[in-house]
């Protein structure tokens, strides 16, 4: 399994999964240490989305472009 395989499975999941975890403690009212770093826990998926995002998903052979003789 690839790194990018990884990244679209993995990662950017996570990321995502992270940022809506961020909200959740900060909005919860029963522990405030968990609200003290709500924002920290939002800013941490937001950069891990942020850079998971860019990079590109990896091309299988189907799902590329394909060029045929007669369009040229």
């Amino acid at each position: 399994m690839s790194f990018r395989a990884i990244n679209e499975k993995y990662l950017l999941p996570a990321s995502q999964i992270l940022m809506v975890l961020g909200i959740v403690a900060l909005c919860q009212p029963w522990s405030l240490n968990l609200h003290s770093y709500g924002v920290t826990i939002i800013l941490a998926g937001l950069i891990g989305f942020n850079i998971t995002s860019k990079i590109a998903p990896e091309r299988g052979e189907e799902t590329g472009a394909a060029t045929h003789e007669g369009a040229r």
